[in-house]
């Protein structure tokens, strides 16, 4: 298991990267809030921390979009959620906006890492 971070060595989301780790985490399937929330939380190693003043804003945004759909169900612990999955519109969308950030990645190494 990684060391967990501090709070302090979280790093700040650039704007617009919520949506893309949003839609790349309803690729998965559907989940609702917490559920996304916690899986960006794990699998960043804990360096980037949802917080809900910022994720239900989000998922309302991508929901008017039609990125993404939502429904009242049942949690596996019986409580009631409501559950958000991806639409395949928002599919494309995760798709062109993956590769818009794969491209800005690149271009930052290249500065920070030139061949001179």
């Amino acid at each position: 298991m990684p060391p967990r971070s501090s709070p302090s060595s979280r790093v700040d989301l650039l704007q617009g990267t919520l949506d893309l780790l949003i839609l790349r985490t309803l690729s998965s399937g559907p989940a609702h809030g917490l559920a996304i929330a916690k899986h960006i939380q794990r699998t960043s190693e804990d360096l980037l921390q949802v917080e809900t003043g910022s994720l239900y804003p989000a998922l309302h945004r991508l929901e008017a979009r039609g990125w993404i759909a939502a429904a009242w169900e049942l949690s596996d612990k019986g409580k009631r959620a409501r559950f958000y999955r991806l639409t395949p519109l928002g599919r494309r969308r995760l798709s062109a906006e993956r590769s818009k950030w794969e491209a800005l990645a690149r271009a930052v190494t290249l500065v920070l890492n030139p061949a001179d």
